[in-house]
């Protein structure tokens, strides 16, 4: 036992009231009795080390790594691709790289990415990278846009999900038919149940119209109709989230969400410029939740998106006939009460901020006046038509 074992150092002695004190006690003049003890206390140390030494080193090597950061050397081997999503982290963009053994650890590339700059300017998409290469190498390589797979697409604001799928089969060879089937199902897409939601007692028809967020997109090489949607649908999730949309919604403007979406998108089709995107929606309010005539919207687009929606050309205005507008047949009819079923295209972040929080106004009418599009807008029939004169001395309509 321990206890029992000489190690050569000899008792501090008590004093008179049995307390320890400092220093050691002769034994009796000779100065090297404990050698031998000594050296038997160092052969059963070294023993006790040989006998753990496997488990010590691998302990050790377990320590190190808290100490050591675990790095490949080198620009490595090899070829493998790495998808960065919107929105990663240096953390996630280390797990992903990781997972394709791209660098050793986690700690390896965030350190070598925060030690350059540029590393911020690191973007979503997918990368070209080898394998088994050191954090520093890994970083300079995803700053290189020669690595960078570009395989972009824009989807600009205001087209209808079935234009987008057809902008999308082009892009990728994917039939539209899958990108069809693929939004049958919003919900399995990410968009979630509360979205469809209405407070304007109108039945709830779910549709990814409005979901498919207008934005460039880099599409994975692997990608499927479905995950390119998804793509969409969590860009506009994302988007929507930020501006805090649907409490906003609800709070100020005491409609849902779903209901603030269809006005975007009717702003975003009726405006002729940007600057006129709230204004547009103020409108859209004003009709079809105010003392407009019929509360109804009359508004020619949801003409034209029930004609693309059903395969049909769509029309300008001077070309549409009395049957087109007031198609009975049509759930998109101008002039049925209230909000029309669904959005009627994917409105971007300008349009559903003038949705959100249109300026003040009891405007019920408006029109083009200039050829950048720009409206004049009217609280009753009088000043509209008087605004009409100005748009046909300027050739507008």
């Amino acid at each position: 036992m321990i206890d029992d074992l000489d190690l050569g150092f000899d008792e501090p002695e008590r004093g008179e009231k049995g307390r320890h004190r400092r220093g050691f006690r002769k034994r009796n003049g000779k100065s090297g009795g404990g050698r031998g003890k000594t050296f038997l206390a160092l052969l059963m140390a070294l023993l006790l080390l040989g006998t753990i030494g496997g488990g010590a080193f691998y302990g050790f090597d377990r320590i190190q790594n808290y100490f050591v950061t675990p790095d490949y050397d080198g620009a490595g081997t090899g070829e493998v691709t790495v998808e960065i999503k919107n929105g990663a982290l240096l953390a996630d963009m280390a797990d992903a790289l990781v997972a394709a053994d791209v660098v050793k650890s986690q700690k390896a590339f965030i350190e070598a990415a925060e030690a350059e700059s540029r590393s911020k300017n690191i973007q979503p998409g997918t990368y070209k990278l080898r394998k088994q290469m050191s954090g520093a190498n890994a970083v300079t390589a995803m700053l290189d846009l020669k690595n960078k797979i570009v395989n972009g697409l824009t989807i600009p604001e205001g087209r209808t999900a079935k234009n987008i799928y057809k902008l999308l089969s082009d892009k990728t060879k994917i039939p539209v038919k899958d990108f069809e089937a693929a939004a049958k199902d919003p919900e399995a897409l990410g968009v979630p149940d509360w979205w469809f939601q209405r407070e304007d007692g109108k039945k709830i028809v779910k549709s990814v119209e409005g979901f498919l967020f207008p934005d460039t997109y880099e599409i994975p090489p692997k990608a499927t109709a479905e995950s390119i949607l998804k793509l969409m649908v969590d860009n506009f999730l994302s988007v929507t989230g930020e501006m805090t949309f649907a409490d906003r919604v609800q709070k100020e403007r005491k409609v849902s969400p779903y209901e603030a979406l269809i006005v975007a998108s009717l702003a975003q089709a009726e405006a002729g410029n940007k600057d006129d995107l709230g204004k547009v929606a103020r409108v859209a309010y004003n009709r079809a939740y105010g003392e407009f005539n019929c509360n109804c919207l009359e508004m020619d687009v949801t003409v034209n998106y029930y004609l693309e929606l059903t395969g049909q050309k769509t029309k300008s205005s001077k070309e549409m006939t009395a049957a087109d507008l007031d198609n009975p047949k049509n759930p998109y009819n101008r002039k049925l009460p209230g909000l029309v079923p669904t959005p009627i295209n994917n409105p971007g972040k300008q349009a559903l901020e003038g949705a959100m929080a249109p300026p003040t106004g009891k405007w019920l009418y408006f029109v083009a006046i200039d050829k950048e599009g720009h409206s004049e807008f009217a609280e009753t029939y009088e000043q509209h038509q008087r605004n009409e004169a100005k748009a046909r001395e300027a050739g507008i309509i």
